[in-house]
């Protein structure tokens, strides 16, 4: 009776798993074709001579990059959008290295609790919510309408984040690197140029990708402190592409976003080959 009802249990059992493992895969198919649609679009309509809302196979042409090529703004507002990511990267690099190796190696009261403080703030107080005290302070600094102000904006909304996920790759280095080179007479900053950084290249890597990518598509604080159209980045300027009926112009969008997406997915591959991606991020006691 009861080796009877022991393989009927197991039999159930190996059932119910293989029900919920076929619809667990079908849920993730589903998922990923939403996913992609977005993506066969981007990579289709920018070569169709007739670009619409949906995915199809395109009548093939190079008309669209000619439309963008004509815009005045279109190409500038990519070459906007380096100089604001790029400068981010510096700043967030630099400082968020500093800061993640003194609170790393130094012993601070309430250290555990700043570095949640500064995710917490980070988090809850986005840009939408210090937006007018923040275009307070760039009017009274005079870095109202300069790519300086927003890049220093926006260095300061990832820059916690940054500290945060850096801090583990320097707990991870071994200080007995440090001693050794301590001992041969080298300096902090020569330890810390020649030691800490090399090792923790990955790390810098991953944070400089992360950093690009919460910048690149950036609305709001561009659109708010950059009134000319000369400095705007062109997460702000494919806010203007529309006809002269005030229709979307799909041709210069289209051809638009597949440009614009070209330079992050490339630092992607690039830093992905180099080092490849772990995400990393946490306090060690």
């Amino acid at each position: 009776m009861t080796a009877t009802v022991a393989p009927a249990s197991a039999g159930r059992r190996t059932t119910k798993k293989f029900v919920v493992r076929v619809l667990f895969v079908l849920a993730m198919v589903v998922v990923g074709f939403f996913f992609a649609l977005p993506m066969a679009w981007l990579v289709t309509q920018p070569f169709n001579s007739t670009p619409t809302l949906t995915v199809g196979w395109p009548d093939w042409t190079l008309d669209n990059f000619s439309v963008l090529a004509e815009n005045p703004y279109a190409l500038r507002s990519i070459g906007n959008s380096l100089i604001l990511g790029l400068g981010t990267i510096v700043v967030v690099v630099s400082l968020g290295s500093l800061a993640a190796y003194a609170l790393s190696r130094v012993r601070i009261p309430g250290r555990d609790g700043l570095l949640y403080a500064l995710l917490l703030l980070s988090s809850v107080v986005t840009g939408t919510a210090a937006m007018v005290p923040l275009f307070q302070l760039m009017v009274a600094t005079g870095l109202i309408n300069t790519q300086t102000g927003v890049v220093l904006a926006l260095s300061g909304g990832v820059l916690p984040t940054v500290i945060f996920i850096l801090k583990d790759f320097m707990d991870s280095i071994p200080k007995s690197y440090e001693e050794s080179a301590r001992l041969y007479g080298a300096r902090p900053g020569q330890i810390l140029r020649h030691v800490v950084v090399p090792i923790a290249r990955p790390g810098l890597a991953f944070v400089a990708v992360w950093a690009l990518v919460q910048v690149w598509g950036n609305f709001l604080l561009p659109y708010i402190l950059l009134r000319s159209p000369e400095a705007q980045p062109a997460a702000v300027i494919m806010y203007t592409f529309y006809t002269e009926s005030g229709q979307a112009n799909l041709s210069l969008i289209s051809a638009f976003s597949l440009v614009f997406s070209v330079p992050v997915i490339l630092m992607y591959f690039l830093v992905n080959r180099r080092y490849g991606f772990r995400f990393h991020g946490g306090i060690k006691s």
